[in-house]
């Protein structure tokens, strides 16, 4: 499968479990949440690495920036993302997130010298243009339903520093990955040591008693199983699957791919809400994926 349609499944899976998570999140808190998913994945990642082998390819060295990668792009970037979902919901601060494509692209231009020309580039201007039209215009007169998904939560400019500090982090984050994942080290056994290393961040934070690391609320089953199933859908699977990509792909171009969850959220946000999003939320997304079709075919 080429670099693009492994970004792409990523943003999908992104999309499905950005809904599963804001019940979770709301009932635990950003820093709980986080540290309980965490858990979850990298059991389920160290398991997969064993079963497959993908610990012999794991040196120090790789170790240590995946380490350090998992720090900024989970253990910050992650957190910082479920508190601005939890101020402000997933449609509106997937905008916030997609931005996390601009800081990547320039960063992958400055550091690795890559390059958007052609229909690329031209592809690459209509996804994030489409993915901000879908956001900006993408909620009609809220109802009760709708406003448990959409409402401000607390403060909006305090969410809006949470999103673009998250968009930042998981650009860092990748760009760190990046030399690491054009080597033979096996993704799985990358991604169990990026998730290992931000979940041992998250443990001290909790051992050191600060105020913030405490749960909202005791976790029961319920949460359990659906702190499991997004940590499976969106960092078991889906940031694997993006590890996968940046071995052959640009960092910018994973980057604009991977944006494209906001889109996928839409419908899936009709049949949570039972509200059709407006026609100018489809116009974005039609717009969207006319220039992902331009990235993929050229």
């Amino acid at each position: 499968m080429n670099y693009e349609w492994l970004a792409l499944a990523a943003a999908l899976l992104w999309a499905v479990s950005s809904l599963i998570s804001v019940t979770p999140s709301r009932h635990l808190g950003a820093f709980a949440y986080s540290r309980w998913r965490m858990a979850c994945v990298t059991v389920m990642l160290s398991s997969m690495a064993w079963f497959n082998g993908g610990w012999a390819t794991m040196q120090w060295d790789y170790a240590s920036i995946m380490m350090l990668s998992g720090v900024i792009g989970i253990f910050i970037g992650d957190t910082a993302l479920f508190a601005c979902f939890n101020r402000i919901g997933p449609r509106r601060g997937g905008l916030l997130f997609a931005c996390h494509a601009v800081f990547s692209a320039l960063l992958g231009i400055w550091l690795f010298g890559e390059t958007l020309e052609g229909w690329k580039l031209v592809g690459s201007v209509a996804v994030f243009t489409g993915v901000a039209i879908a956001i900006l215009f993408g909620q009609r007169p809220s109802n009760e339903r709708q406003q448990h998904w959409e409402g401000n939560h607390g403060s909006l400019v305090f969410a809006i520093v949470l999103g673009l500090t998250a968009a930042l982090c998981q650009s860092l984050g990748a760009i760190i990955a990046k030399p690491v994942m054009q080597t033979a080290v096996d993704p799985i056994a990358a991604s169990a040591v990026r998730m290992a290393s931000a979940l041992s961040a998250h443990s001290l934070l909790r051992l050191s008693g600060a105020q913030i690391a405490r749960p909202l609320q005791s976790i029961n089953w319920r949460i359990l199983r659906q702190v499991a199933l997004n940590g499976l859908l969106a960092m078991a699977i889906g940031m694997t699957l993006i590890l996968y990509a940046l071995r052959d792909g640009d960092v910018g171009m994973v980057a604009l791919l991977s944006s494209t969850s906001p889109i996928m959220i839409l419908p899936l946000l009709w049949l949570h809400t039972r509200q059709r999003p407006p026609a100018a939320a489809w116009l974005g997304a039609i717009i969207a994926v006319l220039g992902t079709m331009m990235i993929v075919t050229h």
